[in-house]
């Protein structure tokens, strides 16, 4: 739909506000499942607005209207979203809260949907002189006439050569926890936890594989699993075993309301606030806690361990052969071209499931926009001489992947402001992936180490450098997290993160280096204290033409050569002669450019 198509949509919502007495409506990105994907029946926000970006928020008055994303998204945003309908704004630099005490009249009633919308984030939408009025139906639904049906492909069977713990063992384990700490039961509303506890896979979101359902995980380790029953085929339920419970989604707010006089775990982050709505209103005493499967999924076993190692040398090779394809091709090709290509070589590999996100795909000042997403109308020739950033990954059974390189297309030296923020960025990845660090130690402790060269050259980049990342799973998965804002969950051996530190300037360049990290225990630990060192997954090299070896400097050229030293090592056999040769050159020493 157009930009000059939005006003029909918003004329008729405001007629249902009308109707049903309220004086406006909260229009989150979210779904029913609060996942960072959501199937097309629920893009409600971009149906409202035209802003496709994955973070965001709509408020809607009677006669004013205001969309809300991040730092991310806010050059698309302004690009998609109509400003003559709607105030475009950064959701840091004028919060929804504000802007609804604003704009909305003294004893308004603001209404959400209690199904698509955390506790947490209605929480920081309740603007003094406003009432939030839970609505009994989705709005957005009840206007929205050629809305998508819902995903009905079935759920597979995640086997334990893949997963390398029985659902049982799990489920054992967590339901001990409860019952220690007297609660009756768990909610599970994200749907990678319910997939990495009954061992199960979908198609139901685009780029992560999951199941959309609920579930409820009791202290004596039963599960009533809340879903269309006809994904569930005989295979998979043969494999749930009969301790997990099959139930139609319209079971659920009846199970909840069992629940009553029970004391039950909720994770208000992380779990629509109709959950707890319910819950309190059939008497149950509910304890504010952090999904219990957050924490053990994010401390992938050996098994999965061995899996992203195997998962990022098939990558690696797809990477390998697109970074040679395009060295020779870039002059005449466009970004979504590249997007193609790249998409092609990794689908050679027969465990090739699916991208692991949307690839960022940006030539020049499209490299600048963090999240951009290449369209047909945004489509730029990369062409000579110029910055492209690619930032990718792929779903394979075995493991989840995201790298991002930055290439000079040459054939012209690349400018010196470009090789210094290049470098230094390079530094700080380097200097990250070699850390070796105490047990205890939070990824925001670890932050600065990715920046420090950025800092020293007065640069600086405004998003997390590092994110958890999940076992044939989602590609953004927490607790773990290596950013500049506080967390005080430790990193431990086990836990997959990113480290991508980046510089971007606005219409002209951006520049970001990714590798993935394992954490692993090492034996430098001394009077009794126990050290973690990182294990970079991730094998492909870094453009040397964009170096400035000088500012590199000896420590890190060292590790630098090292590391291709290991990609050639690693990857170089499994390439084709052609590719094998542009490899070799690729990891030759620095000092030799």
């Amino acid at each position: 739909m157009p930009k000059t198509d939005r006003a029909a949509p918003l004329t008729a919502l405001r007629a249902l506000l009308k109707k049903e007495e309220l004086d406006g409506l909260i229009v989150p990105r979210s779904d029913e499942y609060l996942g960072e994907y959501v199937p097309p029946c629920a893009e409600r926000l971009a149906w409202i607005t035209g802003f496709t970006g994955s973070a965001g928020l709509a408020v809607i008055l009677a006669e004013r209207a205001a969309v809300f994303s991040d730092g991310r998204y806010i050059t698309q945003m302004d690009d998609q979203v109509d400003g003559a309908l709607w105030d475009r704004l950064h959701i840091s630099d004028t919060p929804p809260k504000a802007w609804l005490s604003d704009h909305a009249p003294e004893g308004a009633r603001i209404g959400y949907d209690p199904r698509v919308i955390s506790q947490t984030a209605l929480d920081a939408l309740d603007a003094p002189g406003i009432m939030l009025v839970p609505t009994g139906f989705d709005l957005i639904d009840a206007i929205w006439t050629d809305r998508p049906a819902p995903p009905s492909a079935p759920a597979q069977v995640h086997p334990l050569e893949f997963a390398g713990e029985s659902s049982e063992a799990k489920r054992t384990a967590l339901a001990a926890k409860l019952a220690e700490t007297g609660q009756d039961a768990a909610i599970l509303a994200d749907t990678t936890s319910i997939a990495w506890l009954l061992n199960i896979r979908g198609t139901d979101v685009p780029c992560t594989p999951v199941v959309l359902s609920y579930a409820i995980l009791h202290a004596d380790g039963r599960v009533d699993l809340f879903v269309n029953p006809q994904k569930i085929t005989p295979d998979v339920r043969a494999w749930l075993g009969v301790a997990v419970t099959v139930q139609a989604p319209d079971a659920l707010e009846s199970a909840l309301k069992a629940l009553g006089g029970k004391t039950v775990r909720i994770d208000p982050a992380a779990t629509p606030v109709w959950f707890a709505q319910v819950l309190e209103a059939a008497g149950a005493t509910l304890v504010e806690a952090a999904d219990p499967c957050v924490l053990p999924r994010a401390r992938k076993n050996h098994v999965e361990q061995e899996g992203a190692r195997a998962a990022h040398l098939r990558d690696a090779v797809a990477v390998c052969r697109f970074l040679h394809w395009l060295d020779e091709n870039a002059a005449t090709s466009t970004e979504l071209d590249l997007v193609e290509q790249l998409r092609a070589f990794r689908a050679e590999a027969p465990e090739y499931r699916e991208d692991s996100f949307d690839t960022i795909s940006g030539a020049g000042p499209n490299g600048a926009i963090i999240h951009y997403r290449v369209t047909p109308e945004t489509n730029r020739s990369v062409g000579t001489d110029t910055v492209y950033l690619v930032d990718s990954g792929a779903q394979y059974p075995d493991g989840t992947t995201d790298i991002t390189r930055t290439i000079w297309t040459g054939p012209g030296e690349p400018p010196a402001e470009v090789t210094d923020a290049f470098t230094r960025v390079l530094k700080g990845n380097l200097l990250l992936g070699r850390t070796v660090f105490p047990s205890g130690t939070s990824g925001s402790a670890l932050d600065a180490l990715a920046r420090y060269a950025l800092w020293q050259g007065g640069l600086d980049f405004d998003h997390g450098t590092g994110h958890g990342v999940g076992s044939y799973l989602s590609v953004h998965e927490g607790p773990q997290r290596i950013s500049k804002v506080p967390n005080r969950v430790s990193l431990e051996p086990g836990m997959i993160l990113s480290n991508e530190p980046g510089y971007y300037r606005p219409g002209a360049f951006g520049i970001r280096l990714e590798t993935l990290l394992l954490v692993t225990a090492t034996d430098v630990g001394k009077d009794g204290r126990n050290f973690f060192a990182f294990e970079t997954l991730t094998l492909a090299p870094f453009d040397r033409r964009l170096v400035d070896v000088r500012l590199l400097g000896p420590e890190a050229a060292e590790f630098l050569d090292s590391y291709h030293a290991q990609v050639l090592k690693k990857v170089g056999p499994l390439l084709p002669e052609d590719a094998r040769k542009w490899l070799a050159h690729a990891c030759s020493p620095i000092n030799r450019k």
